[in-house]
């Protein structure tokens, strides 16, 4: 009789000692496999992403009245820059928020028009120059310090060079320089007088303050980017409400 209990209870133990190998294995499993996404998640949270912004722009004006926009040549050429700080949601990697700093420019080419923004006048002069000498190239340019802000959305954040990804937000800028140059001196009928340049600066009848919203999405290093100007880029007063817009391509990474 006691063989036979005995002989029995060696057999539960056996029972017990491999059920509890099982659990402790499917217990080490499970928590390796946490680690293992708690890592993952982790080390994509600690990533730079999109670090860097280059933007070249194609630039518009909103607002201008026929008497201006009849003058603005089509192809407006400028670029942005900025450094960003991106930083990953826990909870999903694939959502973030990026704030950084840069340089935003933005040019306006004009045909047989100058923009004297050294007058003292109270409204800014546009002046049509096509009965009389003009310059064969001339720009307007504006240059800010900027302070953009992006909610982003990367789909594959494991591998974000070969992602989709989207991304909205604001830029906040303070102007630095308004400028104009015109080069190359021409007579009414489009004869060369001088080989001359000439260079203005003067920020009296910009707006120092520019708020603007923006957009992009791509895929990898490369996307198509919006930016439409929520405040006008002269001050009330001197000239029509004039918003910027900017479309184009961004390179990001590192």
């Amino acid at each position: 009789m006691l063989t036979i209990i005995f002989a029995a209870q060696e057999h539960i133990m056996r029972k017990l000692l491999v059920a509890f190998l099982a659990l402790t294995a499917s217990v080490s499993a499970f928590s390796q496999t946490t680690t293992e996404k708690k890592d993952k998640v982790s080390e994509i949270v600690s990533r730079a992403g999109d670090h860097f912004m280059l933007q070249l722009a194609q630039n518009m004006w909103s607002g201008t009245p026929d008497s201006i926009d009849s003058h603005i040549k089509s192809l407006n050429r400028s670029g942005n820059v900025y450094l960003m700080l991106n930083k990953p949601f826990k909870g999903d990697p694939r959502f973030s928020v990026a704030f950084g700093l840069g340089i935003g420019t933005n040019a306006i080419y004009f045909k047989n028009m100058n923009v004297n923004i050294a007058s003292t006048a109270s409204v800014l002069p546009f002046v049509a120059t096509d009965s009389s000498n003009h310059y064969k190239k001339y720009k307007l340019t504006t240059s800010y310090l900027q302070v953009p802000v992006e909610f982003r959305f990367t789909a594959n954040p494991e591998n974000p060079n070969k992602s989709l990804k989207a991304a909205i937000g604001l830029k906040i800028g303070t102007l630095l320089k308004g400028a104009t140059k015109g080069k190359d001196l021409e007579n009414k009928a489009g004869t060369r007088i001088a080989n001359s340049i000439d260079k203005v600066s003067s920020k009296s009848y910009f707006n120092s303050t520019n708020l603007a919203a923006t957009a992009r999405v791509g895929y990898g290093i490369f996307s198509l980017f919006g930016s439409y100007s929520l405040t006008p880029v002269f001050k009330d007063g001197v000239a029509q409400d004039i918003k910027a817009v900017q479309i184009g391509l961004t390179i990001s990474g590192l």
